[in-house]
């Protein structure tokens, strides 16, 4: 039985090792997008009609291009779900993008809903001045 149990135990270490490795190689390609930036404080929306472009890093955040602003989003839960070949559907109730938003996310080729998340707070990023 000890056998079993220290098999299992392998095998889930074992798998969380992939995942692990693929979240830190998403964190730099995160850090390489915001070089040059300083982050600023936290808010809790973004304007919509503002938004240029939208960048998912797998299991990890969406970085949101405003102007010459990045807002990084972590979700605040179903980070997991996060996939860069999903598409993002968001149907809010005002003119801005809240940290309350649901956000379900579709495959792209299938476009069936392969999951949600819901929005953490935007921490903007801008280039220093001077």
């Amino acid at each position: 039985m000890r056998a079993i149990t220290c098999l299992i135990g392998a095998m889930l270490i074992s798998a969380a090792l992939p995942a692990q490795a693929a979240k830190v190689d998403q964190e730099a390609r995160l850090s390489k997008a915001l070089t040059g930036r300083v982050p600023g404080k936290s808010v809790t929306c973004i304007p919509l009609h503002r938004i240029q472009s939208t960048q998912i890093f797998d299991r990890t955040a969406i970085l949101y291009k405003v102007g010459t602003t990045y807002y990084v989003n972590r979700p605040a839960s179903g980070a997991n779900f996060l996939h860069r070949d999903d598409v993002m559907v968001t149907d809010t109730r005002s003119p801005n993008l809240c940290n309350v938003d649901i956000v379900r996310l579709l495959d792209q080729g299938t476009r069936m809903e392969s999951g949600s998340i819901g929005l953490g707070e935007f921490v903007p990023y801008t280039k220093p001045k001077g």
